[in-house]
C-alpha cells in the first residue's frame, strides 16, 4: 500500500510541465497592466518558460519575468516579449481597433470580460490581431479592416496553446 501511494505522489515529467504550464498561464493573467494592447504568449520546454509577445510598457516586460521566475519547478525564463514602440500613430490606430472590434454587435459580449480574449497589437501602422475562436477571427478581420491609417492586417488564431493561423495581409 505505501509503495503505491508512492507512485501516484511522483509526477510525471509530462504532468509537471502542464502543472508549470497552467501556473505561468495564471500568473501571467493576473498580472496588474496586462491589457488589450498587450499579447502575453509563453513556451514551456521542462523547466525553462520562453516568453515572447508584444507590449506596450517595459514594466509589463519585466513584471511577466518576475511572476513566472517565482513559479515552483521554473528553472529558466528566456524573456524575448518585444516592446512596441511609442508611437502617437499606433496609439491611435490601437484605439480605433479597439472601437471598431468591441462595438460591433456580435463582439460586444466581449467587453464585459475581466480579461478581453481579443488583443490589438500594433506596430508602425501596422494592425494584429489574437482571437479566441474562428468565428472571432472572422468578425475581427471585418471590423479592423475598416480601420483607416493602418497599413496592414495580420489576424492571428490563438486558442489556449501557441497556434498561428494567419491569412494574406490587407
Amino acid at each position: 500500500m505505501i509503495f503505491l501511494a508512492a507512485m501516484f505522489a511522483a509526477e510525471t515529467p509530462q504532468s509537471a510541465a502542464e502543472a508549470i504550464a497552467k501556473e505561468v498561464r495564471h500568473e501571467l493573467l493576473m498580472l496588474p497592466y496586462y491589457g488589450v494592447f498587450d499579447n502575453l504568449a509563453y513556451r514551456v520546454d521542462g523547466a525553462k518558460v520562453m516568453l515572447f509577445g508584444q507590449v506596450t510598457q517595459p514594466s509589463l516586460k519585466r513584471d511577466a519575468e518576475n511572476a513566472v521566475k517565482r513559479i515552483e519547478g521554473v528553472a529558466i525564463v528566456d524573456n524575448q516579449n518585444d516592446v512596441l514602440p511609442v508611437s502617437p500613430n499606433d496609439g491611435r490606430i490601437r484605439m480605433a481597433a479597439y472601437q471598431a472590434i468591441y462595438s460591433r454587435g456580435s463582439l460586444q459580449r466581449y467587453r464585459l470580460n475581466a480579461v478581453l480574449p481579443i488583443h490589438i497589437i500594433v506596430k508602425d501602422g501596422n494592425i494584429k490581431g489574437i482571437v479566441a475562436t474562428g468565428s472571432d477571427k472572422n468578425l475581427g478581420e471585418i471590423a479592423a479592416n475598416g480601420v483607416s491609417g493602418a497599413f496592414s492586417l495580420k489576424n492571428n488564431l490563438e486558442a489556449e496553446r501557441v497556434q498561428h493561423d494567419s491569412f494574406p495581409e490587407k
